[in-house]
């Protein structure tokens, strides 16, 4: 295929917006409709970007112009509009997790394969620079065989309210936590066996009330017996914070930081430096790498990654981190509203 990618995004919200903006950069693909209950928002993005305009999904999937689709809409819909797409004849790109529920999931995969098309899930930390660095050091045995996994992944504030329903119904470990889960297998290079979670209601009052969590520390044993934690946070007040280690029996990594800007400013006060303020500028590079890689992938005729075993996967160690943490009280001690 020689021509630009003919592709559609389905959901306009944060992360629709997003996706929309980076292919329009791609000059390998053309947005060519975008869809939204909200008819303003999708007349306002098919505007931006001289797309058409849908506000039902059968509407956009049924657009004979399309060879692709980006799924954005809410978590609980996404398998429904995967296998809608699939049936369609669609190559699809689904942001994470395909679905809540391990059955949902599954059925939405049993569709894509019997469809016969390409899906990618939203991954987006698989490409980032210095997490796809980290993977080639691993790989090239550079620190040895990897021991401990630790993640920090803190947002600064609870998603808008939006995106309430699926912060309560997915909770902070599927919602949040999914991207550790799957750095963990991706960069020790294995399954998670045994996993245990505590969380608690520490700061948000709304979420305590609604039984979900801000703030939980799970901990993870690899097939292989390495060992691995994840802390989880919604109130980041200083700034958007992910950072990964990643032991071996020759050396460590450490991937990701806090600062935005390579600047420290030092004086007699102390040493500032800036921090990145949200996801969407931490990892702006990854999100047009990726949606690169599928565009390049569904031209080419090439088996994107990561797909939706890998969703699968991480979603299964999201859930059994909820089932540990539904086995013993919530810690509830709120101080913010």
């Amino acid at each position: 295929m020689t021509e630009p990618l003919p592709i559609g995004v389905l959901g306009l919200g944060r992360m629709g917006r997003i996706h929309a903006r980076y292919l329009a950069a791609l000059p390998e693909a053309r947005l060519v409709a975008v869809a939204s209950r909200r008819s303003e928002a999708a007349h306002e993005v098919a505007t931006l970007y001289g797309a058409r305009a849908y506000t039902h999904y059968d509407d956009l999937l049924a657009d004979r112009e399309l060879r692709a689709v980006v799924i954005a809409s809410a978590t609980h819909e996404h398998a429904d509009h995967i296998k809608a797409a699939a049936a369609a004849g669609l190559a699809i790109f689904c942001e994470k997790p395909i679905a809540l529920r391990l059955e949902d999931t599954d059925e939405a995969l049993a569709a894509v394969g019997g469809a016969g098309v390409p899906l990618q899930i939203g991954f987006m930390r698989r490409f980032d620079p210095a997490f796809v660095e980290a993977k080639r050091c691993i790989e090239s045995g550079i620190i040895g065989h990897p021991l401990i996994f630790k993640a920090i992944s803190r947002d600064p504030q609870l998603p808008t309210a939006e995106d309430e329903e699926s912060l309560v119904r997915g909770n902070l470990f599927i919602d949040l936590g999914v991207h550790d889960f799957d750095m963990a297998r991706w960069l020790m290079g294995q399954e998670v066996r045994q996993v245990h979670a505590v969380g608690g209601a520490l700061v948000y009052r709304r979420l305590a009330e609604a039984g979900g969590v801000d703030n939980g520390l799970v901990s993870l044993v690899f097939a292989d017996g390495a060992l691995g934690g994840v802390e989880l946070s919604r109130n980041a007040a200083y700034g958007y914070d992910v950072r990964t280690e990643v032991l071996g029996s020759e050396g460590a990594l450490i991937i990701g930081g806090l600062q935005q800007t390579p600047l420290s400013v030092l004086t007699r006060a102390g040493v500032t430096h800036d921090v990145f303020p949200w996801f969407p500028e931490r990892f702006a590079d990854a999100y047009l790498a990726e949606m690169r890689h599928f565009v390049q992938c569904v031209r080419s005729g090439e088996i994107p990654s990561p797909d939706g075993k890998d969703d699968r996967a991480a979603l299964q160690v999201a859930l059994a981190a909820t089932e540990s943490l539904n086995q013993v009280p919530v810690t509830s001690k709120v101080t913010g509203t």
